[in-house]
């Protein structure tokens, strides 16, 4: 990457702060793009859900890992808790969806609390392990609560074998106007549904999977306590990257936290962080970090510059990383503050091989949160993993008074209404967004990869009013 007339400015930057310049291309289409990362991770498209317990479930590591991203456990779930998990994510279809599945006997209310789940808003009812019909929300509407969904669901579903070709199925689903296939293995048991996009999107990306074939997932340790015994129950776990994750990456706990991990010699790529400039990205690879994780305070649910000043712009603290970094040998994720695909772009263009990304992917139908509808507006629950809610649920096992001395420390919000987008509801919407408006920024920078659009891109400053304008307009001025 290089700036426009070779102009570096003296100050720091934002990604709002920046602008590429198209140049000449000879790319013809958007999906002749590769979006695979270099980083040996494995993933297909350069995007990570941050390690925060309010977004980063199983229900989304399976979403994204079948769209070729990853997600990074919380270091605040039990060592049992991410086995379960990560079994989970690595049994599950690559391109089936994993259904909700009721009883004929189970009521309207039951299935209304559960359809929110999944962004494909139905549940399929299994007799003796058979799908007998689907229920959607619609299916549900205006109906007695106490009803049983034998009385509402759709009888005759679309039904595919679950050896389908995505294709073969996007024509099956499109032609009967349905929302939904129900995909059958052999004995008619149920196996898992697809929806229309859900097909499609199976023909455009590519899952991220382990050598044997399971979708990948990643797992995040702390730097107190025990770290090379927390750090070996997630390798035996088979999580495929180990994150080892603090808001002061440059710091001696850090660097005892991954000789500790590199004691134990794991064959997955190491992620450590968070720092924001050349030395701490020296010193995290120095101690045997693969990845080094770049950001402080640019996070939505961070308070992190406004308590205590400390931090760096975004775009200017992944451009110096990732150089550091290229010059060692390894690789950076930009961790936060991105809320455009733009941003996720110019984030890629200044080196990063990766985007973490938290609170944007909060108000979905994957994250783990109950959906609340608030005057006709659904949103999730989200929080800062250094607020006092996030501390309190790590501390629990704490005394009393050690509970109460480190909640007085929180940094950052510990309730936040993250709205659903009504045209984007699900993760994979929002992965759709990104993915395009990466893919079309590769183009317009003659880029036909990842490490094509950083060697590529040009980058110019820009002001307040340059970025106004850039921003379309939902209704004339």
């Amino acid at each position: 990457m290089r700036f426009l007339n070779d102009a570096a400015p003296p100050h720091e930057l934002t990604y709002d702060d920046v602008f590429m310049v198209p140049g000449h291309s000879s790319v013809a289409s958007r999906y002749d793009v590769d979006l695979a990362t270099s980083d040996g991770t494995g993933a297909t498209i350069p995007v990570v859900v941050a390690n925060m317990t309010a977004i980063a479930g199983r229900r989304m590591a399976e979403t994204v890992a079948r769209r070729g991203g990853m997600v990074v456990v919380p270091q605040d779930i039990p060592a049992p808790v991410v086995k379960e998990v990560v079994a989970f994510v690595k049994s599950r279809h690559l391109v089936l969806d994993t259904p909700i599945e009721l009883a004929p006997h189970q009521t309207v209310a039951e299935a209304l609390s559960l359809m929110p789940k999944r962004a494909h808003r139905a549940a399929v009812v299994v007799d003796e392990g058979r799908p007998v019909g689907v229920v959607s929300v619609q299916d549900c509407t205006d109906v007695d609560r106490f009803a049983q969904v034998h009385q509402v669901m759709t009888r005759t579903p679309v039904t595919i074998s679950d050896d389908t070709d995505p294709r073969t199925a996007f024509d099956a689903i499109d032609a009967a106007r349905a929302p939904l296939a129900v995909a059958v293995a052999p004995d008619g048991t149920l196996t898992g549904v697809l929806t229309r996009a859900g097909a499609l999107r199976a023909t455009l990306y590519t899952p991220a999977v382990d050598e044997r074939g399971g979708l990948r997932v990643a797992a995040a340790v702390g730097v107190n306590g025990d770290v090379g015994a927390k750090a070996e129950h997630l390798l035996s776990a088979g999580v495929d990257t180990l994150v080892v994750d603090t808001a002061h990456g440059h710091q001696d706990r850090m660097i005892e936290a991954l000789r500790a991990v590199r004691a134990l010699d794991p064959q997955v790529p190491v992620v450590a962080g968070n720092v924001v400039d050349a030395g701490g990205t020296r010193a995290l690879l120095a101690a045997g970090a693969d990845i080094v994780k770049v950001g402080v305070g640019p996070g939505a649910m961070c308070t992190t510059r406004m308590m205590t000043g400390v931090g760096r712009p975004q775009f200017s603290a992944v451009l110096e990383c990732a150089a550091t970094a290229r010059e060692a040998g390894g690789h950076v994720w930009a961790d936060g503050g991105v809320r455009h695909p733009r941003d996720v772009a110019l984030a890629l263009a200044a080196g990063a091989s990766s985007v973490m990304i938290g609170s944007w992917f909060a108000g979905t139908h994957e994250s783990p949160g109950d959906l609340v509808e608030d005057g006709g507006r659904s949103y999730k629950v989200s929080f800062g993993m250094a607020s006092a809610r996030a501390v309190a649920n790590r501390t629990s096992g704490e005394s009393a008074y050690d509970r109460a001395r480190k909640g007085l420390y929180e940094e950052g919000i510990s309730s936040s209404r993250m709205y659903l987008d009504p045209q984007r509801p699900g993760v994979e919407d929002l992965v759709d967004e990104i993915c395009s408006g990466v893919r079309s920024a590769c183009t317009y920078a003659g880029a036909s990869s990842l490490e094509e659009l950083h060697e590529r891109a040009v980058v110019g400053v820009q002001s307040a009013a340059g970025y106004t304008e850039g921003r379309p307009l939902a209704t004339s001025w």
